[in-house]
């Protein structure tokens, strides 16, 4: 069986940027049905990796090129989740693979409010990749918030990562929860009902654009040390 520093060498060589590891009883604060024996009833560590995205198209005045690369980094993510679970099942390990974006089960119409089947920030988190900013997003040292995250569970125990227990923002700071045009950040969380219409805008054409990033651009750690 592979140790926590060759298990995390195979995303990184599959092209994650960032990987790290969480033990399965990091997320028992997780709510009933989201954690990740939810999924997975042996799992016993979470993998979790990341891509960084281009910055570049947080300055861009067309929502598409953010849409087209948000889209391209979570089939990136997919696609390492795959070949990392298939690598990792002929190792002796069983695995399950979290998508990186949709599908998702949980929906509440309402509110318009959707959960994943885990939760990657907080798997981020936990996994030691960084820390949750006001505005929500994991925020890396490295490279800002501009990362996207995916995670395979894992049914043997791994050497977890620390967590980072730095403080995320400066006490006062509000300008990511002032930034947002639809006032929806209450620095806990995203009133999904007040974002969806600009983060999940559908053109006329039946198409669908993230026409606002306006909370992860305004952060000052944005773009992270490079």
């Amino acid at each position: 069986m592979l140790e926590a520093q060759e298990v995390k060498k195979i995303f990184l060589d599959l092209g994650a940027d960032l990987c790290g590891i969480a033990a399965s009883e990091r997320f028992n604060d997780a709510p009933d049905g989201f954690h990740p024996r939810d999924v997975f009833d042996s799992c016993e560590s979470v993998v979790v990796f990341a891509k960084r995205m281009p910055a570049g198209c947080l300055f861009a005045s067309s929502a598409v090129p953010y849409t087209k690369l948000n889209k391209v980094s979570h089939d990136m993510l997919d696609a390492i989740g795959y070949s990392a679970s298939l690598e990792l099942e002929e190792s002796g390990f069983r695995t399950v693979a979290v998508p990186a974006d949709d599908p998702s089960e949980y929906w509440e119409a309402e509110r318009q409010y959707a959960r994943g089947i885990i939760s990657l920030r907080h798997a981020g988190y936990l996994a030691g990749l960084g820390v949750l900013g006001r505005n929500t997003l994991l925020k890396n040292g490295r490279y800002g918030n501009m990362i996207l995250l995916g995670a395979v569970l894992l049914d043997a125990p791994l050497e977890a990562d620390p967590v980072d227990a730095s403080d995320p923002c400066p006490p006062d700071c509000r300008i990511c929860l002032d930034a947002c045009p639809q006032e929806a950040l209450d620095g806990e969380t995203v009133i999904q009902q007040k974002c969806r219409p600009l983060s999940n805008h559908i053109t006329v054409r039946g198409m669908q654009l993230y026409k606002c990033w306006e909370c992860r651009k305004a952060c000052p750690d944005a773009l992270g040390k490079g």
